[in-house]
């Protein structure tokens, strides 16, 4: 027994939290919307399953996106009084299950040590290349690497299989690049991080011993921002399944931002498909969100065709203001003159937030916030501080 008081992880919860956090076994898929709480509802399902003894909390197996998030997601398990349960990502749990068959399988070695970027290599390859293409960027032609292997794709198979995908450089040039690549990687000694995952779907497939060992090990699953899951990750997900059903997934095909590293939110959409006894329970009321945000947020979900609404529980704000920029710079200026404005007018600085959508649009904007005289802090590290720029 666990001490846990099955009731007490109910409390606060509103009703459709309530209704996952009790559904403990079989097939359940939870669509989250933005800022629906999704975080709380998976920790207090997990303590919720085993308060009520529907699984053993050592085998079970919660896997996020990031380690970020794997890490938030061990601290609220262990406040709820479960610090063994294993919370990790896909890579991390694959890579601990490589580990731990490699050296049975090499004549003791241990397994490779990962790379921390096909970068180096790949951009070395990209100098050789002919003509123009040898300027094309590195992290395109890694990109596209990491694309094809999150397909199960190999060199000698991308042209065939790849349909109309165009790569960076012409298909027989990548697929020669590709494939130097791999040598070169292979000779060093190295795994990428795709490899964590390749390595393991081809482990589990080809060694029923091992198969069952790590079933044996895990057997209640929830998937976190399942809607950002590539195929190779799904394989492993099923690997580790085998013929049972105990998944939750949980995600937002309105949230998918990974389609370009093979990403597609059509195994979120299709789940109750795969299992037609699976349960749904969706999550709309947001507890993050002023009632304007949502409006604007529900305006565009609707122009898309969306029958999906979030539901408001905040207290009312200022309406949103859209602005259209003429390009990049025009954007820029805006931005350092909205800011320059709101501070003249009393805003403390701290009280400003500017968002970006990825990290690459961060350093333009510290550029133009040094030069506009606006001091600032990048949550995070700064552009200019990381090791790689430096």
């Amino acid at each position: 027994m666990t001490g846990l008081d099955p009731q007490e992880l109910l409390v606060g919860l509103d009703q459709d939290q309530v209704a996952a956090v009790r559904i403990t076994r079989g097939p359940l898929v939870i669509h989250a919307g933005a800022g629906s709480g999704k975080t709380q509802v998976i920790a207090h399902r997990v303590a919720y399953a085993v308060a009520t003894g529907a699984v053993d909390p050592r085998r079970i197996l919660v896997v996020t996106f990031t380690d970020k998030a794997a890490g938030e997601m061990a601290e609220r398990l262990s406040a709820l009084g479960l610090p063994g349960v294993a919370a990790r990502t896909f890579h991390a749990a694959a890579l601990a299950q490589l580990r731990h068959f490699w050296p049975a399988r090499h004549g003791g070695a241990p397994a490779p040590a990962v790379l921390d970027s096909k970068i180096p290599i790949v951009g070395r390859l990209a100098r050789g290349l002919p003509g123009g293409y040898r300027f094309t960027t590195a992290k395109d032609l890694a990109d596209e690497i990491e694309w094809a292997k999150s397909r199960r794709l190999r060199p000698a198979t991308y042209g065939a299989e790849a349909g109309s995908r165009t790569p960076p450089i012409p298909a027989e040039l990548f697929v020669r690049l590709w494939a130097a690549y791999e040598r070169e990687k292979d000779r060093a000694g190295r795994l990428d991080f795709d490899d964590m995952l390749t390595r393991t779907v081809d482990l589990l497939e080809m060694d029923e011993t091992a198969a069952a060992t790590v079933r044996e090990r895990y057997a209640w699953f929830s998937v976190d921002e399942y809607q950002d899951t590539n195929p190779l990750q799904q394989r492993l997900l099923e690997l580790w399944l085998g013929d049972r059903d105990d998944v939750c997934v949980v995600g937002d095909e309105d949230q998918t931002i990974y389609t370009f590293a093979g990403a597609t939110s059509a195994f979120l959409t299709g789940f109750t498909g795969r299992f037609p006894g699976a349960r749904e329970v969706t999550l709309d009321r947001n507890y993050r969100s002023s009632p304007q945000i949502l409006a604007l947020a529900n305006r565009l979900l609707a122009s898309e065709g969306r029958r999906k609404r979030l539901v408001a529980t905040q207290p009312a704000g200022p309406l949103p203001t859209i602005r259209r920029c003429a390009d990049g710079d025009a954007e820029l200026a805006l931005i350092t003159a909205t800011i320059r404005r709101l501070i003249d007018d009393g805003t403390p600085p701290a009280g400003i937030a500017v968002l970006v959508r990825i990290n690459a649009q961060v350093p333009p904007i510290e550029a133009a916030l040094t030069r506009a005289g606006i001091a600032f802090r990048v949550r995070g590290q700064r552009f200019f501080e990381r090791p790689e720029v430096r």
